[in-house]
């Protein structure tokens, strides 16, 4: 018995991996839309910012809903990866604040989701759950790591971290005088642990 990929040859596999490469490509973009512009931006935005045309995002994604579902669960990918590579590659303290930062990002395209999905509710307790399946573990490992090298106190909850942060960002997108980030820099600069004198 064959698996999978058994009449598949090189060819057919390279095609795979092009059409995922290209369907990250334009999740990429439409995330980085919905940040500047919300997730009721004009789809030719999306379109020009991927470098293609509209026909392709709707051969992709045939509804708006599609679209930002598949950008949250894209998003919630990239943050769950991105936890372990930003801990490789700084201070835990530095990587916390990084994943921080990509977490706000994403919390920007979320609530759009939450306005988009509101008559499919079991639907957005669904992507919610995995959400905090996914993201929930990243965050303890990075808190995890910092408050074990001493750069933070160690009485943090993950969920709680996540909460707080998602409570800064509510509403920051209508109105221009709050900066959600300038908070939450504030908040993740608040958890170093203070040095004896």
């Amino acid at each position: 018995m064959q698996g999978s990929d058994g009449g598949a040859g090189p060819a057919a596999r390279s095609k795979r991996a092009d059409a995922r490469r290209n369907e990250e490509t334009l999740l990429d973009a439409a995330a980085a839309v919905f940040v500047a512009s919300g997730v009721e931006a004009p789809v030719r935005d999306i379109a020009a910012e991927a470098g293609v045309g509209t026909g392709t995002i709707y051969r992709h994604f045939p509804t708006r809903a599609d679209l930002i579902i598949a950008v949250y669960r894209h998003q919630i990918e990239a943050c769950a990866e991105a936890g372990p590579v930003l801990l490789a590659a700084a201070t835990p303290h530095a990587a916390l604040s990084r994943w921080i930062d990509l977490f706000v990002d994403f919390l920007v395209t979320k609530h759009g989701l939450a306005a988009v999905l509101h008559s499919d509710e079991a639907g957005f307790e669904t992507l919610h759950a995995y959400f905090l399946d996914r993201l929930v573990p990243v965050c303890g490992e990075l808190l995890d790591a910092a408050a074990g090298a001493g750069e933070i106190r160690a009485d943090l909850r993950p969920y709680e971290l996540m909460r707080a942060v998602g409570n800064l960002c509510i509403g920051a997108e209508h109105d221009p005088r709050y900066d959600a980030r300038r908070m939450v820099a504030l908040l993740i600069t608040g958890l170093r642990r203070p040095h004896p004198n």
